[in-house]
């Protein structure tokens, strides 16, 4: 047995010797996704915009202010015959002609309009923030999984350097067995082929650690081909309940509190166009100024020179009475929108729940199978040691060791296999919970 230790201590030193690779934790591959992940800076990019909206939320509110100004030069020849024959002619008649205004236009009422888009815009900008959560903890989700995936074929590819160092050892032994006559030619071949076998098994576990590797690159948003290692085990958090999850979920997590905050947007639209069936009214204001200046003229009774100024104002209204029926028909388009965000909600936290049971129960089957393969790899370790001893020593056959072997390598599966589902169905749960996000 301290033979066979020795065997799996060099094998995984040999093995891990060569590497140079920094390691890579999960919180640092979370911080990288973070920052570079596609989803969440288009996410950010459509809050940022909300965001300017609401901005400038009061703007509604104020009155629209603008100025004009024109300059006309003319340069005319007249001619003039009237019914006494007089004529009067004259050429390059010149004038200037200036004019300016500033006017105010100031929508006193409209149905409310103002104020229901103002909280539109509101609820907008939160619906942009838990959008932009969302997909963070969506993605936090993940990485994780994609991180411990990697952890798991890891912890894999070390139970086939265990079964490495053994099938080594089988073959040194058949070979010894064979050279002072207590062995047979076929169980140092068939010891020379499950050795192979078990190599080509490495090299194919290998492949796959590169592959999910460039699966997590592609997550973090950084560059195919970037190496680097991963811790060697898979922490667990804290027991969790079924009843603070169901608690807790419709306050925290982020994809219903979206979908909740998209029907007050759908609400406040539907207040937006209820407001044209009421009349608008609208204050009025304009300052104009007129200069005409005239070189010289033709008429005697036109002026050589003209300035007008001064400020008016006033008030007016619109009242809608027959609009093809454009409002009836814009609000019975906003009513649907409302009741069809009600129906996406309630699928959603319909969905979710169904999720939540699902994910629970996973994660309770999961935890009894791990607890029971952390128990039997123990006794399946012991049994590969026992077998082997046994085989040394000439009073067993290779086919019990092989099976013993066999065991081991099914067992190191299972517990692996059981590990990793864990941690998928507890991040699962935190991600249904909006717990991914501390």
């Amino acid at each position: 047995m301290k033979r066979l230790f020795f065997y799996i201590v060099v094998t995984l030193t040999v093995t891990n010797t060569g590497l140079s690779q920094p390691l890579l934790t999960v919180e640092e591959a979370i911080a990288t996704a973070l920052e570079n992940n596609f989803e969440i800076r288009l996410a950010k990019n459509d809050s940022a915009a909300a965001a300017l909206d609401y901005q400038y939320r009061n703007a509604a509110l104020l009155p629209r202010l603008s100025v004009n100004a024109g300059l006309t030069l003319n340069n005319n020849d007249q001619y003039q015959k009237f019914t006494d024959g007089a004529i009067r002619q004259r050429k390059g008649i010149r004038s200037e002609n200036l004019n300016s205004g500033v006017a105010l236009n100031w929508t006193l009422f409209n149905g409310g309009r103002l104020y229901a888009t103002r909280e539109r815009i509101s609820a907008l900008l939160e619906a942009g923030t838990l959008a932009i959560k969302n997909n963070v903890i969506n993605t936090i989700g993940q990485v994780i999984t994609g991180y411990y995936a990697i952890v798991q074929q890891q912890q894999q590819l070390r139970a086939l350097e265990e079964q490495l160092a053994i099938n080594t050892e089988r073959v040194k032994l058949a070979e010894y067995k064979l050279s002072i006559g207590s062995g047979t030619k076929p169980d140092v071949l068939q010891s020379k082929v499950d050795l192979n076998a078990t190599k080509a098994a490495q090299l194919q576990q290998q492949n796959n650690i590169v592959l999910l590797k460039e699966q997590l690159n592609t997550l973090m948003g950084v560059a195919s081909g970037r190496r680097y290692e991963v811790t060697d085990s898979i922490p667990f958090s804290d027991k969790i309940m079924l009843q603070d999850v169901q608690q807790s979920m419709s306050t925290t997590n982020p994809a219903l509190l979206l979908s909740n905050k998209q029907i007050d947007v759908a609400r406040f639209q539907l207040r937006e166009v209820k407001a044209d069936r009421w009349p608008q009214l609208n204050l009025t204001s304009n300052y104009n100024f007129n200069r005409l200046d005239n070189i010289a003229v033709v008429n005697p009774f036109q002026p050589l020179f003209s300035r007008n100024s001064g400020l008016n104002f006033g008030i007016n209204t619109s009242i809608p009475l027959f609009n093809q029926f454009a409002a009836q028909r814009n609000i019975r388009s906003a009513q649907l929108s409302l009741q069809n965000r009600q129906l996406v909600f309630e699928q959603q936290q319909a969905q979710l729940n169904l999720q939540l049971v699902q994910a629970y129960n996973e994660y309770e089957a999961q935890q009894k199978a791990l607890q029971l393969e952390e128990e039997n790899i123990l006794l399946a370790k012991e049994n590969v040691a026992i077998v082997l001893d046994v085989y040394r020593l000439n009073a067993t056959t290779l086919i019990q060791l092989k099976e013993a072997q066999k065991s081991l390598q099914d067992a190191y599966t299972r517990l692996i296999q059981a590990r990793f589902l864990t941690k998928r169905a507890e991040t699962e749960l935190l991600r249904i919970k909006g717990a991914l996000l501390r």
